[in-house]
């Protein structure tokens, strides 16, 4: 995907004495008392207002913080906080700048934090008058929210169309080689994993990945849906039998290009969902009508990890078992081992498989870990992001 990047401007010299607008993904947990209680995204926005302030720019960055109600200033809707927290990180000041889009004063090697943009009338419906005042706040636009990428909102795609250069920063670059990487051009064989509660919540996903990867591996809930579809019994276990008719056409067109999902030959299962349940491991033709599917079984999951160890390329978006009980993280905790052995270019995201990777320590052993859950969704979906599309359309501008 050909896309500006703003590491591109500052190797050309055309930062410097500029007005740079940066849109970041701020949104951070609090506390009630307004504390930030985990700042890995400021601190992962913090380089691309490091290499503006470094090339001359008069540099503003701005972010969405909760759901505000637009037009309606509360004080827990305040990026105050943020800010606070920035300028600790970059170690000088950064001023908070409220009611913003009429103007803001800022001198090149200078910061400032444009308040929660979401608390401006039309921010989320893309309103035109408004993209345009923030266009005219600067000469380069910077988009580095992934997180954003899947929403068309003025402060993440109006004012990309009128600003007068708008590129990617860092981070949104980072999200699109890895993504180009995994998907586009990817080393095969792909195999993706897909796990979760529900095929409904996936099925997109599932059909558009059909199409592409040459393993797909379901794992939670999904799996027992497939098991429906494959004939085997899964007890009392979650399903979406309404749906079965869907997994069999995955398995179907899967099939059809010479590629697999593969179905679990043995689960781990218990007679209640709880944390201290006895877990027993069953071949997968011999659960019971009581029986709860909690994990995929210890043979299934060598298999799995012989997959993924000859992989060339892994997609990984879902643990394959409750693997928040310990009894029912053996499937998990092998996926994970497996991905980080391979030699495969590894790209995961979504909630659970974060907190999968943190659990099993394995970060440094992932290719690359995104954190826009929603925005990395819909790329699997195969969805062109409203971000990448208006920035691949002002790079030929």
């Amino acid at each position: 995907m050909n896309v500006l990047r703003f590491t591109d401007l500052i190797a050309a010299g055309k930062v410097a004495g500029q007005r740079v607008f940066i849109r970041a993904d701020l949104n951070v947990p609090q506390d009630d008392a307004g504390n930030i209680t985990e700042d890995t995204r400021i601190r992962a926005s913090v380089p691309c207002v490091e290499q503006a302030l470094k090339a001359g720019a008069a540099v503003m960055v701005t972010s969405h913080l909760g759901r505000p109600t637009e037009g309606e200033f509360k004080p827990e809707d305040s990026l105050a906080p943020v800010a606070r927290r920035m300028g600790e990180l970059l170690g000088r000041e950064v001023k908070l700048v409220s009611n913003w889009v009429d103007g803001v004063q800022v001198a090149p090697g200078q910061v400032v934090m444009l308040e929660n943009c979401r608390l401006n009338k039309g921010e989320k419906k893309n309103n035109e008058e408004l993209a345009k005042k923030m266009a005219a706040l600067c000469d380069i636009f910077v988009h580095d929210a992934f997180g954003t990428a899947h929403r068309a909102e003025a402060s993440t795609y109006g004012i990309a169309q009128f600003a007068k250069t708008a590129c990617a920063g860092p981070l949104l670059a980072a999200e699109i080689d890895a993504i180009s990487k995994a998907l586009a051009n990817p080393k095969r064989p792909l195999v993706a994993i897909v796990a979760g509660s529900k095929v409904s919540t996936k099925l997109t996903i599932l059909q558009s990945l059909a199409k592409n990867v040459d393993q797909l591996i379901v794992g939670g809930g999904i799996a027992n849906t497939f098991m429906l579809a494959a004939g085997l019994p899964i007890g009392n276990s979650l399903a979406e039998k309404d749906l079965v008719g869907d997994a069999k056409a995955v398995i179907e067109a899967m099939k059809a290009r010479g590629a697999a999902v593969p179905i679990p030959v043995d689960v781990v299962t218990a007679k209640e969902f709880k944390a201290d349940a006895k877990p027993t491991v069953k071949a997968a033709q011999d659960v019971a009508a009581d029986d709860l599917i909690l994990d995929i079984g210890p043979q299934t999951a060598a298999q799995l990890a012989g997959m993924l160890e000859a992989a060339g390329t892994i997609v990984w978006n879902g643990p394959v078992g409750v693997f928040e009980f310990d009894a029912f993280a053996k499937g998990t905790e092998a996926i994970a081992r497996a991905i980080a052995k391979s030699k495969a270019f590894s790209i995961a995201g979504g909630g659970d498989t974060l907190a999968a990777i943190a659990k099993y320590g394995i970060e440094k052993q992932v290719g690359y870990i995104s954190t826009g859950g929603g925005a990395f969704l819909e790329v699997l979906e195969g969805k062109t992001l409203p971000a990448f599309e208006i920035l691949a359309k002002r790079a030929q501008a």
